[in-house]
């Protein structure tokens, strides 16, 4: 097991359980006390104890995460954990609250996710011995972090319930354009984009790409046949150059473009242009899709105000002690 989660683990366990977040509403403790605090949220006044801390950073390692991308450094794992630091603060002052029955449902529901053979309720010893070989967590840590992961849900879907954006008939229909606009496309990546130009000069000619790709089948990534928001939304490439690879020759190349990571040189294909007279079809579905949209993204302009709000500011902590070798 990874050193770092067992110290987390065993925290957690002399904990018990989560410090409820009224323990955010303490006033300030005297300044020989700070050292049980992590951080605080200066622009609320208020101390976050190294207690809700690492509850909610165990929760994460545990459970992972339900909305964006899964951490991928341990820098992405602190912003996550200070990001439902403030959620499960804002939570507490808007009064959100996760009832038992909630509570029930949500642990059901992952319960019968694993397939089990026994019933939670009747066989306690079973399921406690369940929880502990799936998370090394006893019952009530357990079930502690399901109720802060339940609640901050609740929180997310009360507020993007607040917004009403307004859709238009030019939005909807290029949503859906953009969906069923289709192409498939071998892209080559790079870092610099001296390196893709000078690549996309020398690989003007299809043939020699073809050539290229037989000799090495790892040489481009392929994709698939997917639509324009796939690779606009995921791959990162520019819509105005998607428009423009659908008027050009099947086997034709891109010239380089930003992409996720880097720059990209593109080899087109196979294109199926998106026909608009079957917009009227799935109408109303693409408003509900775009209003969808927008309402998350307002939820994130959102999360972003609140987190300037707080004003997170992390304590500086001290280094480790290193014992001398020998």
């Amino acid at each position: 097991m990874n050193r770092a989660y067992l110290k987390v683990i065993i925290i957690l366990t002399i904990l018990g359980a989560l410090v409820v977040p009224c323990a955010f509403a303490q006033e300030n403790k005297p300044a020989q006390q700070k050292n049980e605090f992590i951080g605080e949220f200066s622009g609320w006044k208020t101390p976050v104890p190294f207690s809700n801390y690492y509850f909610v950073k165990s929760a994460i390692i545990v459970f992972g995460t339900k909305w964006g991308a899964p951490p991928q450094t341990e820098q992405d794992l602190e912003d996550r954990v200070w990001e439902q630091l403030v959620l499960s603060y804002e939570a507490f002052r808007q009064g959100v609250k996760v009832e038992d029955q909630e509570l029930d449902e949500e642990i059901d529901k992952l319960v019968q996710s694993e397939k089990v053979t026994f019933d939670r309720k009747k066989d306690k010893d079973a399921y406690a011995a369940w929880v502990k070989d799936k998370t090394k967590e006893n019952v009530e840590l357990f079930e502690n972090q399901l109720r802060h992961l339940a609640q901050l849900e609740k929180l997310r879907k009360q507020v993007l319930d607040t917004f009403k954006p307004q859709v238009s008939e030019e939005e909807a229909k290029n949503e859906f354009i953009n969906e069923y606009n289709t192409i498939e496309l071998e892209l080559k990546q790079f870092d610099e984009l001296k390196d893709a130009e000078a690549f996309y000069k020398k690989m003007k000619n299809p043939k020699l790409w073809v050539k290229e790709l037989k000799n090495n089948p790892k040489f481009a990534q392929h994709p698939g046949f997917v639509s324009f928001e796939f690779l606009i939304n995921m791959w990162k490439i520019p819509k105005d150059d998607l428009y423009k690879m659908l008027e050009m020759d099947i086997d034709s190349i891109y010239p380089p473009i930003p992409v996720y990571k880097g720059y990209g040189v593109i080899r087109i294909l196979k294109k199926r242009p998106a026909d608009p007279a079957e917009f009227p079809k799935v109408r109303e579905s693409y408003f509900k899709q775009v209003e969808m949209i927008k309402k998350y993204e307002q939820l994130n302009a959102w999360l972003k105000k609140l987190k300037e709000e707080a004003g997170i500011k992390i304590y500086p902590q001290p280094a480790p002690e290193v014992k001398p070798k020998g």
